[in-house]
């Protein structure tokens, strides 16, 4: 796996913690968690940009949503006490299976 996977992976991992931190904003009346989230997109975009440049965009993309969706729904279970039920699980494993698939699908 080369280096530019490794950077999409942490993009996504920032992605993850943006849209917690949307949470934490109160919409953006809070100003720590304001500065906080602003950082993590800034860094997940720029993050993902640069890993785009050697991995196809749609590719990219796609993984980097998975992984904010995956981990933002997993976050939301724990943290905010969102429903963890059967249905909504095997539907997060149809998008974890739809990760490896694109990666797995990508030659690099």
């Amino acid at each position: 796996m080369n280096s530019s996977w490794y950077i999409l992976i942490l993009a996504g991992l920032f992605e993850i913690g943006w849209a917690i931190g949307l949470k934490y904003t109160e919409g953006f009346t809070q100003l720590w968690p304001t500065l906080w989230t602003a950082l993590a997109i800034v860094i997940s975009v720029t993050l993902l940009s640069l890993a785009m440049k050697s991995l196809p965009v749609g590719t990219a993309y796609a993984v980097w949503v998975g992984i904010g969706i995956v981990g933002t729904v997993i976050f939301s279970i724990v943290l905010f006490d969102e429903s963890a039920n059967v249905f909504r699980l095997f539907c997060l494993g149809l998008i974890v299976i739809g990760i490896v698939g694109l990666k797995l699908g990508t030659p690099t």
